[in-house]
């Protein structure tokens, strides 16, 4: 088993962990051995758990069916400066994601995501939240301390009371971890979203078959014919296959088409909308170089100037569904 700690890289990344990205999660945050220092919630390092919240942000209003007006809600803040980046209009357009639709958003952190779709999918529409497994967050080791997994005993219930007061009049709110998926959710799912989350459940499938298990799940709570949507750090097909495993937060297109068949989905679709050709990594680079964690520059002016002309990752855009 590898032996994951939480460095610098990664301790930082956490603060700016959660849905948001800026409100990443904690397994997105964990960087080098993690995620992406700090992505989250869709994207995003080893700890994509979104820092807490000391003040009361303001709520998104609920904009069922228009996915113009949630972005341009004032109440998102901070989570707009991700928009350039992360391209949520484009990105939900391509996978089909509408107004109405159950969707689970896997590794929600700080909701950077839910909270959009709680608005855009609307009172009709229903966001699941899915957490790794709690069997899976120990090999993250560093933040993953003793408080942190007992926090995951009760993940279920506290991110649903998180996530109800994101928006006013938006979606409902549910949530599971893997490898706990309850039998009243099979088949209920129109969607699942693996925003810069599965490179993590790749990186540990030898420790306890994580990914294949998710993809289990995956396949078990969506309706026949539902959608999968990937977003994920791509990594050249050239690389080192070891180092595309996901300890760099990178993964190889391949890699991840060949997993979703194998696990009975269909390819339905790829998009360039988050592609950045900017970022070509070498076998030397992990993901939390570049923006927003900027991990391994906070010392180095010359080197930080450097990753954000880059910007952010290179990303694929995936779209599976599941059989009729």
């Amino acid at each position: 088993m590898r032996n994951i700690l939480l460095g610098g890289v990664g301790a930082v990344a956490l603060v700016a962990c959660g849905g948001g990205e800026e409100t990443t999660s904690a397994a997105e945050t964990a960087a080098p051995a993690a995620e992406e220092a700090v992505e989250a919630s869709d994207e995003e390092p080893a700890a994509e758990e979104e820092a807490a919240i000391d003040e009361e942000p303001a709520k998104l209003a609920a904009h069922a069916g228009d996915i113009d007006a949630v972005i341009a809600d004032p109440a998102r803040g901070e989570d707009a400066a991700r928009d350039q980046y992360r391209h949520p209009k484009e990105t939900l357009g391509f996978l089909g994601v509408d107004e109405g639709m159950t969707v689970v958003d896997t590794l929600p952190g700080g909701g950077w995501y839910s909270k959009m779709l709680i608005s855009y999918l609307g009172p009709d529409g229903k966001v699941i939240g899915a957490d790794y497994s709690r069997e899976m967050w120990p090999l993250f080791g560093g933040f993953a301390d003793e408080e942190f997994l007992e926090g995951k005993k009760t993940w279920t219930t506290t991110w649903v009371e998180q996530a109800a007061g994101w928006v006013d009049g938006g979606a409902s709110v549910a949530a599971f971890q893997f490898d706990e998926l309850p039998e009243e959710m099979k088949g209920t799912a129109d969607a699942v979203l693996f925003i810069r989350s599965f490179h993590h459940l790749n990186r540990f499938e030898e420790e306890g078959e994580f990914r294949t298990k998710a993809l289990k799940e995956t396949m078990d709570v969506l309706k026949p014919g539902g959608i999968v949507g990937v977003v994920q750090h791509r990594g050249p097909e050239g690389n080192d296959d070891v180092w595309a495993e996901g300890d760099k937060g990178y993964l190889k297109q391949s890699q991840v088409v060949a997993a979703f068949e194998a696990a009975g989905f269909e390819l339905v679709d790829t998009s360039e909308v988050n592609a950045n050709p900017k970022d070509v990594p070498t076998n030397e680079d992990m993901v939390w170089r570049l923006p927003p964690s900027l991990g391994t520059s906070r010392d180095d002016p010359e080197l930080r100037a450097e990753m954000q002309a880059i910007g952010e990752s290179d990303r694929m855009t995936l779209k599976f569904r599941k059989p009729a």
